[in-house]
């Protein structure tokens, strides 16, 4: 089948503010802004991905924390579903909406690349998806132990060494998808 879909993994303003800065946050997005801009070109499907926490009281639907960054790029074509864990194929409208457009290959963006895109990335695993990491299009903020950079650096070896299901993991930069896309 070889249907591709770029997931974009809550670039929400909640997660982006000054007591939560992250790691290259304008690189980030001007490389997942290129990358959506070549999705929509080759007609490939651009699904932002936004937490959901009316349950914990937060990231609640229509306010400003909940909103995607202003420096995102999107189109009324770009598809949005909304995530209630870290994991954002639990009971949301995700893999339903794959199978709907017979997608079998993700590309994954997004924030935190250690909770949410760690997340969704094994769990896309063990449904047999082809998976297409961004190393550089996903992102994070200091931890205890680690810097951001060192946490993304961490994630994007472990992907890379991950064992697949019946799909393909690759972690690629930026430019080598570009020139493959």
């Amino acid at each position: 089948m070889n249907k591709k879909a770029l997931l974009i993994i809550d670039m929400q303003n909640g997660s982006f503010t000054a007591k939560t800065p992250r790691y290259d946050t304008e690189g980030v997005v001007s490389r997942i802004n290129a990358l959506a801009r070549r999705f929509r070109h080759l007609q490939d499907p651009v699904i932002f991905i936004q937490h959901d926490g009316s349950g914990t009281n937060e990231f609640i639907p229509g306010t400003k924390t909940w909103a995607l960054l202003d420096s995102l790029e999107t189109y009324t074509s770009d598809l949005c579903i909304n995530k209630y864990a870290n994991d954002v194929f639990y009971n949301s409208n995700l893999k339903p909406t794959l199978d709907t457009l017979g997608v079998d290959t993700l590309y994954i963006t997004g924030c935190a690349t250690d909770f949410c895109v760690a997340a969704t990335i094994q769990s896309a695993i063990t449904k047999n998806y082809n998976l297409t990491i961004v190393a550089d299009g996903h992102t994070t903020g200091e931890r205890p132990n680690l810097n951001a950079k060192q946490v993304i650096d961490h994630y994007n070896w472990v992907w890379k060494n991950m064992i697949p299901t019946k799909g393909q993991v690759t972690v690629k930069d930026f430019k080598g998808i570009m020139q493959s896309l």
